[in-house]
């Protein structure tokens, strides 16, 4: 399927997206990203469905190609406070306060956001399938939050975050119940489940 270069061609456009939502440990991450009107990539896609090498190549292109980028991010004791849908949300705000150039539209992966200063959006599910610039933000933000996980699995190796990014892999739950939870966890989700 390809990707559409835009929702309204008249708009400025930024794509948001966020990475890390379901999660154990570490922070969320969110994307906003505004792209050329005329950009075009044949490996861009979903981050999800895209090769950490194919990824990390993109990344690089999207960095230096797009009008305008930038990444939010909320920690794991500020999602303990919110919640994670909230701090999804305050992610994506925080992302899109670092643009350069001011948005006319968001375009929001998903199916709920909170209103960011009377700028217009539109929610799209499974949007960063759909359009470039949300699969732009995709891949901003899942590999920005991975290097942090890589950078922190230094210090905390037992619980292979170079491998699990912190999401709820068997190995991770079992490592929680061996050694504990550690600074970086968010006390607020079910750390511990039937093994």
């Amino acid at each position: 399927m390809t990707l559409a270069p835009h929702f309204n061609a008249n708009y400025i456009e930024a794509g948001c997206d966020e990475a890390g939502r379901g999660c154990l440990a570490g922070p969320v991450y969110a994307a906003a990203v505004i792209l050329p009107k005329d950009f075009n990539h044949e490996l861009l896609n979903d981050s999800k469905k895209l090769s950490k090498k194919n990824r990390d190549l993109l990344r690089i292109i999207i960095e230096k190609e797009a009008v305008s980028w930038a990444i939010g991010i909320v920690t794991h004791s500020e999602i303990d406070q919110i919640n994670i849908l909230n701090a999804s949300f305050l992610a994506m705000h925080r992302a899109i306060d670092q643009l350069i150039t001011v948005p006319e539209l968001l375009l929001i992966d998903g199916n709920r956001f909170n209103e960011y200063l009377g700028i217009s959006h539109k929610c799209i599910v499974k949007g960063d399938a759909k359009f470039a610039s949300i699969a732009a933000a995709s891949i901003l933000a899942k590999t920005h939050r991975d290097e942090y996980m890589q950078k922190i699995h230094l210090d905390y190796p037992n619980y292979n975050w170079n491998k699990n990014q912190g999401y709820p892999t068997k190995s991770h739950r079992l490592a929680i119940k061996i050694h504990g939870s550690c600074e970086h966890h968010r006390l607020s989700f079910k750390l511990l489940a039937d093994l």
